[in-house]
Order: C-alpha cells, then sequence, then structure tokens
C-alpha cells in the first residue's frame, strides 16, 4: 500500500493487505494451498531462477503468510520480513542462518527457557560458541565481546523477569564491534517499543502471544534489514519451519486490533502491580512502568506504556508458589500469556524446572516467582482473584 502522507501504525496495521482478487473481497482473503500454478514452462523456470516473485511451493512463500510477515515488517520500521511456524523458530532460525561454526554470541542471561536451551545445549552441537551476559550489567558487556563474535541477542523486557535492557546502549555497541543486532521484542509489540530506533539489524516475535491475543495459533516472525532477512528465507525455504496460511490469515487479522488490545492490557497490568504493591503478603512486586522497577528511567525512555505482564514473589518458595496457584478461582492456569484471558505461571515449578536451583537463580528464576499475563477482563476481577488466592494460603 502506497501513500505519500505517513499513516500512522494503527491504520498501517488495519489496511496494509494483499491486493484484492476478481473477488473484490473486503477482508484479507485466505490462500490455502501447498503449491502454485504456471500458465507455462518458461514462467515456471523463472520462478525457479528466482527472475520473477511468483509463487511456487508455500514453503517458499504463500500470499497470505508474506502478507502478514510484511505488516510486521512496516510496523516494526525494518525492511523485509519472513513468517515462520513458531516464535522459537523464530529465535532458531534466526541464529542458525546467520552464524555457523567458529562464530560467537553475546547474549543476555535473562530469556525465555527455550531460547536458554537453544544457546546453552544446542549452539555448541553446531560449534556456535556463546557468553551469557547480565541485563543490568551493560555497561560491561563489553568486555565479552571477542574476534570471533558475530551477533548480539537480547530481550528486553525480559521473559519472565522483566528486567529492562537500554537498546540505545545495546545498539551502540553492536555497531562498535560490528555485530547483528538481535532482539526479541515479543514482550512490548511495536506497539510499545520500535528496537530498530535503536539500531536492531533483527526484531524477532513469537506471534503466538500478543499479536494473536487470544491463545489460538502459534506463529514466529523475523523483521529486520532486507540482506539479513534474504538470508533467513534461503535457510527456512530448505530446513522446512513453514507457517500455514491458516496461522498467518489469523495472525495478520489479529494485528488490526493489537494496538486497542495491548494499550487495555496495559492499563490493566499497571493497576494490577500498583495494587498489589501495597500487599504485605508479598516479598515484592515488578512491571516496567512502576517507579520502583530497577530499570524504571529505561522503560519510560524506550517504551510507551509496560505491556501486560506482572511479575511477584510469594513467600513460602516454591511450594508457596504451587499453593498460590491452586488457590486461584478466575485465572488459567497455561504456559501462554499475551491472552484475551489473564493466565498465572510459576516459572520454578514448570518452564525451567529441568534447570537446577542454581542454574534458575542464575537467569533470576527465584523459587516462589509468579507471573501474570493480564487480559482484558476487568482489572478489579483479576486483582480480588489475585489476593483471594494470597489471603488463602497464608
Amino acid at each position: 500500500m502506497s501513500n505519500k502522507r505517513q499513516l500512522h501504525p494503527s491504520t498501517i496495521a488495519v489496511r496494509t493487505q494483499t491486493e484484492r482478487t476478481q473477488q473484490m473481497e473486503h477482508s484479507t482473503p485466505l490462500f490455502l494451498t501447498s503449491s502454485f500454478t504456471f500458465e507455462n514452462a518458461e514462467s515456471m523456470r523463472a520462478a525457479f531462477a528466482d527472475e520473477s516473485d511468483d509463487n511456487i511451493y508455500s514453503r517458499y512463500s504463500n500470499p497470505t503468510v508474506d502478507e502478514f510477515a510484511h505488516k510486521i515488517a512496516l510496523l516494526e520500521k525494518c525492511e523485509a520480513g519472513f513468517a515462520v511456524a513458531s516464535g522459537m523458530a523464530a529465535v532458531f532460525n534466526s541464529f542458525m542462518a546467520l552464524l555457523k561454526t567458529g562464530d560467537h554470541l553475546l547474549c543476555c542471561r535473562s530469556m525465555f527457557g527455550g531460547t536458554n536451551t537453544v544457546v546453552t545445549k544446542f549452539l555448541g552441537k553446531f560449534g556456535i560458541e556463546f557468553t551469557l551476559v547480565d541485563a543490568a550489567d551493560i555497561d560491561n558487556w563489553e568486555a565479552f565481546v571477542k574476534p570471533n563474535t558475530k551477533m548480539l541477542y537480547l530481550e528486553t523486557p525480559t521473559n519472565p523477569q522483566l528486567e529492562l535492557i537500554d537498546l540505545e546502549k545495546a545498539g551502540r555497541l553492536a555497531k562498535k564491534h560490528n555485530l547483528i543486532y538481535n532482539v526479541d521484542n515479543c514482550f512490548a509489540t511495536p506497539f510499545l517499543q520500535t528496537p530498530a530506533d535503536f539500531g536492531a539489524d533483527l526484531v524477532i516475535h513469537s506471534a503466538t502471544k500478543w499479536i494473536d491475543g487470544q491463545g489460538r495459533v502459534l506463529g514466529g516472525v523475523i523483521a529486520g534489514k532486507k540482506e539479513l532477512i534474504n538470508e533467513v528465507y534461503l535457510f527456512c525455504r530448505n530446513s522446512g519451519p513453514t507457517l500455514s496460511a491458516f496461522n498467518a490469515w489469523v495472525l495478520t487479522k489479529s494485528l488490526e486490533t493489537l494496538d486497542v488490545r495491548i494499550t487495555r492490557h496495559s492499563a490493566n497490568a499497571l493497576k494490577v502491580a500498583e495494587t498489589l504493591e501495597k500487599n504485605a503478603q508479598l516479598e515484592w512486586v515488578k512491571y516496567p512502568f512502576l517507579p520502583s522497577h530497577p530499570q524504571y528511567e529505561i522503560a519510560r525512555k524506550q517504551m510507551s506504556a509496560g505491556g501486560g505482564i506482572v511479575c511477584f514473589e510469594i513467600k513460602g518458595g516454591v511450594e508457596g508458589g504451587r499453593k498460590f496457584m491452586d488457590a486461584l478461582q478466575l485465572l488459567s492456569l497455561t504456559p501462554n500469556l499475551g491472552d484475551s484471558r489473564s493466565i498465572a505461571s510459576h516459572p520454578a515449578s514448570t518452564t525451567h524446572s529441568k534447570l537446577s536451583e542454581e542454574e534458575r537463580l542464575k537467569v533470576g528464576i527465584t523459587p516462589g516467582l509468579i507471573r501474570i499475563s493480564v487480559g482484558l477482563e476487568h482489572p478489579d476481577d483479576v486483582i480480588y482473584d489475585i489476593e483471594q488466592a494470597l489471603n488463602s494460603i497464608h
């Protein structure tokens, strides 16, 4: 879609879609097909020779999937995008398409459990080195840069610890050492934060979370510089982490309401956090837009709102966390987040349970840490359920 006037991101999310077919549909079409046909041998030859942009096979490209990836790229202020089957597929393929044996990855220690597993357990099998650095120690990250360091990878806010990393400082470090600057922007979404503004070369998402917003489908996406996305495309075209056209159709439609939803999620989460911060039954409460957050000033500098995740520490350790989860009546117990329904999770007994206690503490997973994905219910109802659960175990 071309327009001389610069459109607002919410308008881009609503109005960017595949060119209308001869049926003149208003809603974006769904191209549910495994392959595409050609009028003659020459046009087929040209497509396989990359002399045309014609679709060949949905593992390579599909109009519905391409629409979703293109829309994310526009929202993230990136040159191009490529969509894959899940958030972890986005993480893994952003590594494997651009790193090789002998390369070194500089990676923030605070990260999603699945990403931690890929970095610490699997990259070594391909001869890729890594160093984990503390989110709160960004001024000393440069000491860990090696001659073979190729990529800087981070999340902000981190999952589930809600640590904030100064994107501007990280961007300067990456530029100084010519590193690929790779940012997981899942928790913030492009409506709260655009890492490309701070020099990010790649921005990745688990679209399963806030982008879908209703816990329906899996999806992932990588946006960034055109030459890097081309490398990702060539790798994924042959390795096959394909996003289904149906899931892409759901996700591209979901983007139309993301601005409205993430605004409401953020407002609800802030109210929950402000209320719980006064609760003496909790060790601490963490939310990016609470002044008590250690990186509050960073959050205010690079985010327009705090997002939909609130974390707190239950007294009583792991067992206290389990009792709290069992006492909830309204909130869902599920490993997902970013849903219209509020969700509670206890990382120490679930997503990070395979790590030793020492390993969990190193990545900021304390025994009684509870992560709340605040949904679209009335915030008073969410607060009531959390408080009644706390009262029932104390």
